[in-house]
């Protein structure tokens, strides 16, 4: 079971980071001006996902859309069946450590879900 959490956790953490990548070069564009390096390459990120109109459908809301349905199911499922994992949550420190491909797969999830929030109100104000 703990081999199945960690193959949908690794699963997530790939279809989840063409998105991340995208986030992350819209935070770090703004934090120096456009002619330094570090802005300058995220600028060329977001400007290749904006010159390609499948990049928004698939990269950003395709994948992620499908980490937070496979997440939110593996975590429900877990929940359910594992009595262990019940239990370990109300130790938190040793959930960490017994169960840190959980963990994985809900931090995959809700990074997910605030990656289609973010989508989600910048395609409500255009």
């Amino acid at each position: 079971m703990n081999t199945n959490r960690r193959a949908i956790a690794a699963l997530e953490l790939l279809l989840l980071s063409p998105a991340a990548l995208f986030m992350a070069a819209l935070v770090v564009r703004h934090l120096q001006p456009l002619q330094s390096e570090p802005a300058h390459t995220a600028q060329r990120i977001v400007l290749w996902y904006a010159a390609r109109q499948w990049t928004l459908w698939v990269l950003l809301i395709a994948l992620p859309l499908a980490v937070l349905v496979t997440g939110g199911a593996a975590l429900l499922r877990g929940w359910n069946a594992d009595a262990a994992l019940r239990q370990a949550m109300r130790h938190p420190l040793v959930a960490v450590r017994r169960h840190a491909a959980t963990l994985f797969v809900a931090a995959a999830t809700l990074t997910a879900g605030g990656v289609l929030a973010v989508v989600a109100v910048h395609m409500l104000m255009n």
